[in-house]
């Protein structure tokens, strides 16, 4: 018991310090994770619907469309 008043006592850092050390990664972490199931949901969806494909064909239409 004596030995855990000594170090705290020895530690130069405040218990505020201590309490958010890791908060930045821990919050980049989970932007990280919630940009992922953002990418996930919108792949799913574009692979069930036609949509992407119709857009390129689309272009593809109006760019030939100009040249001709």
């Amino acid at each position: 018991m004596i030995l855990l008043r000594l170090l705290l006592k020895l530690n130069p850092r405040p218990a505020r310090w201590r309490d958010e050390r890791g908060q930045a990664t821990a919050e980049y972490a989970l932007i990280l994770l919630g940009a992922a199931a953002v990418a996930m949901l919108l792949v799913s969806w574009v692979t069930k619907t036609n949509r992407i494909a119709n857009l390129l064909d689309a272009v593809f239409r109006h760019i030939t469309g100009l040249v001709s």
